[in-house]
C-alpha cells in the first residue's frame, strides 16, 4: 500500500529563478510570439489580468498586440515581478500596467473586475489547477474571456531519438510532478475549463516543428527553449537519484543533436479560449 502526501499549496517552480531561466523565458516568448499570440488582441480600454506574469516575457507581447489596454500583471514571485517591470519599462514604456505581488488564488480584486484574463504556462505549476481557474473566474466579469496556453512535454518527439534523451525529458516531467505540478497539463485544458464552469471552450493545438531547413527555429526553440529547460534540472535530477551524471549528460548531448542539420524536433502547445457565462 502506498500513501499520498499532501501536495504543497505553492509547489516548487521546477525551472528555478536564475538569470539563465529568465533569458530562456524571453527566448521562448520571442521565438513563439506568432505561434502563440498572433490571434490574441484586446480592445483599447479593456481591463486585462495577466495571472502569473513571471519575468514579463509574455507581458511585452500582450501589450504590443493590444495597445491601450489596462493591464494588471500579477505574480507570486517578487523577484520575477521586478524583472517584469524592468522588461516592460524597457520595451513598452508607454504601457499602462498595474503590478500586483500575490497569489492568484487570493486576488484582492472585486468580483468581475476584469474583462479578460490571460495566463501562459501557469496552470502546469499549480497543485490544483481547477482551484486556480475558479479563483480567476471570480474576478472575470460575466461574458468576459479567459485565454490559457500550456505545453505538454509528452508531445515532444524528435530525431534522432535515443533512450538517454527520452529519459532526460522524463526526469523533468517526474520532478515537476514531485514538486506539485504537471508537465503534461496541455492535454487537460478542455476538461479543466469546463469543470471550472467556463462555457464555449475551444482548444487548439499549436505545433512547433524544427528541422534542418528551419535553423532559426531549431536554435530558438529546440536548443534555447526546450533543451535549456531540460538541462536546467540536472542538479535536481541527480539529487533525487533519478539518474547519473553520465546518463543525464548523454541525454542532453543527444537532445542537442536533434537541432542539427540532420535532426528534427516536434512539440505541441495548447491554447484555450473560454467565456465566463
Amino acid at each position: 500500500m502506498t500513501t499520498k502526501t499532501a501536495r504543497p499549496e505553492h509547489p516548487t517552480y521546477v525551472h528555478g529563478y536564475s538569470d539563465t531561466e529568465a533569458r530562456r523565458l524571453g527566448d521562448q516568448a520571442d521565438t513563439l510570439v506568432e505561434l502563440l499570440h498572433a490571434d490574441t488582441a484586446y480592445p483599447a480600454g479593456s481591463r486585462v489580468l495577466e495571472a502569473g506574469c513571471g519575468v514579463g516575457a509574455q507581458t511585452v507581447h500582450l501589450l504590443a498586440a493590444s495597445p491601450g489596454v489596462l493591464l494588471t500583471a500579477a505574480d507570486l514571485s517578487a523577484e520575477s515581478l521586478a524583472q517584469a517591470r524592468a522588461r516592460v519599462a524597457e520595451q513598452a514604456p508607454a504601457a499602462d500596467v498595474v503590478w500586483h505581488h500575490g497569489d492568484l488564488h487570493r486576488l484582492p480584486f472585486p468580483d468581475g473586475a476584469f474583462d479578460h484574463v490571460f495566463l501562459c504556462f501557469v496552470l502546469e505549476h499549480l497543485p490544483d489547477p481547477a482551484a486556480g481557474l475558479a479563483a480567476l473566474r471570480r474576478v472575470l466579469r460575466p461574458g468576459g474571456t479567459i485565454t490559457v496556453i500550456e505545453g505538454d512535454h509528452g508531445s515532444a518527439f524528435f530525431h534522432p531519438e535515443t533512450p538517454a534523451a527520452r529519459r532526460t525529458v522524463d526526469h523533468l516531467v517526474r520532478l515537476q510532478a514531485d514538486g506539485g505540478g504537471d508537465g503534461l497539463l496541455g492535454r487537460r485544458l478542455h476538461p479543466l475549463l469546463t469543470a471550472a464552469g467556463f462555457t464555449g471552450v475551444t482548444v487548439r493545438p499549436r505545433t512547433v516543428y524544427a528541422d534542418g531547413g528551419r535553423p532559426a527555429l531549431a536554435e530558438g526553440f529546440t536548443l534555447r527553449t526546450f533543451v535549456a529547460m531540460v538541462e536546467a534540472v540536472r542538479a535536481e535530477a541527480l539529487a533525487a537519484g533519478l539518474t547519473t551524471p553520465e546518463d543525464f549528460d548523454q541525454g542532453i548531448a543527444d537532445l542537442r543533436r536533434t537541432a542539427g542539420p540532420e535532426g528534427t524536433f516536434h512539440y505541441t502547445f495548447f491554447k484555450a479560449v473560454a467565456v465566463n457565462p
